[in-house]
């Protein structure tokens, strides 16, 4: 028998036809235990991430990363830089906004810095998409509740069809992780897993 609660809230969308991946904020930040927004949960999804990145470049397909930036003092980081003094870590410079090894972009690959949580705010994230002629986004990354879901968010509100890799996104603890899946897969996003994405990504 069908949950009644749950009718308005199981609605899916199609994969599209020109689909790009969007690795956001994987640097050293999430991944040193020296930074105080490290959490072992962030290192742990680094090889599925890295694995996304790979299909993604065998198929000719676009690789987007985002990371933080700030100018000294935080004065283009508003209200969220005094919300958050942890960002500091991003401040311009500072080594733990650099991408790691691992997770390094290519030299024909664009990386969007940007200062607040959505990588669409107040970037040209959704004109580079739209001049590519992408219509579906994959989102993995860093955290799931915060820059992976506000860009998810937006990805939708900008009229991109999101996916969200969950086993490729991290947060802090697993409360969060799961309860922001939770809610994206409702109302703003297809959440799958590594595998299915990687099935995805080969076709």
């Amino acid at each position: 028998m069908s949950d009644p609660a749950a009718e308005p809230f199981d609605g899916h969308l199609a994969f599209g036809e020109r689909p790009a991946l969007l690795v956001i904020d994987v640097v050293r930040a999430y991944l040193d235990p020296a930074s105080p927004l490290y959490a072992p949960a962030f290192v742990a999804a680094l090889p599925t991430i890295s694995r996304l990145i790979a299909a993604a470049r065998a198929r000719a397909l676009p690789v987007l990363y985002t990371n933080v930036v700030y100018q000294a003092g935080g004065g283009d980081g508003g209200l969220f830089y005094r919300k958050v003094p942890a960002l500091r870590a991003f401040d311009a410079g500072a080594p733990f906004g650099r991408f790691p090894d691992a997770i390094s972009p290519a030299a024909d690959e664009i990386v969007v810095s940007k200062q607040y949580a959505s990588a669409f705010f107040g970037t040209s994230l959704a004109s580079t998409l739209h001049a590519a002629a992408v219509d579906t986004v994959l989102l993995c990354g860093f955290s799931t509740s915060g820059c992976v879901r506000a860009s998810a968010l937006d990805a939708l509100q900008t009229g991109f069809r999101p996916f969200v890799v969950a086993d490729a996104c991290a947060d802090r603890t697993p409360g969060p992780h799961e309860a922001n899946l939770f809610d994206l897969q409702a109302k703003y996003a297809e959440v799958i897993d590594a595998e299915t994405a990687l099935t995805l990504l080969r076709v």
